[in-house]
């Protein structure tokens, strides 16, 4: 049973990516107002608004891809994963920093869930070597 909602969760989980990742192209907002990732803190000045957007969508599509091949490995009971799990992860959390406006104002249009969210897996995966499935 652990499987199965774990897996469901990655597969959802890597979906809200792919939201992100529309929302970064502006095809549509998830809220009224988000600007994100406009004002990243670590691209917008270097690159402007406009390149950090395209290179958020990208980056957001490719977590998507490392959680819904996660997901579907776990389902298939596929040893690889874990570490996609684990990277993918990982790769996702580093996203939002570094697209973090660098406001503590409205850190949830920010992607704090999606950073605490990605230790979570982290800790589970890593540490309690959760869930454990005999392969």
């Amino acid at each position: 049973m652990a499987r199965i909602l774990f897996g469901i969760f990655l597969l959802l989980h890597g979906l809200v990516h792919l939201l992100y990742s529309g929302q970064s192209l502006r095809l549509y907002k998830l809220q009224p107002g988000m600007l994100w990732p406009d004002g990243s803190w670590s691209l917008s000045r270097m690159l402007g608004d406009e390149p950090t957007r395209v290179l958020a969508s990208i980056l957001c599509a490719l977590a998507a891809v490392g959680f819904l091949a996660g997901g579907i490995g776990l389902f298939a009971s596929q040893s690889w994963w874990r570490p996609m799990v684990v990277v993918s992860a990982a790769f996702s959390a580093m996203i939002f920093v570094i697209l973090w406006d660098g406001k503590l104002q409205m850190l949830s249009n920010n992607g704090i869930f999606a950073v605490l969210i990605n230790i979570a897996i982290l800790v589970a995966v890593l540490v309690f070597r959760w869930p454990k499935l005999g392969f």
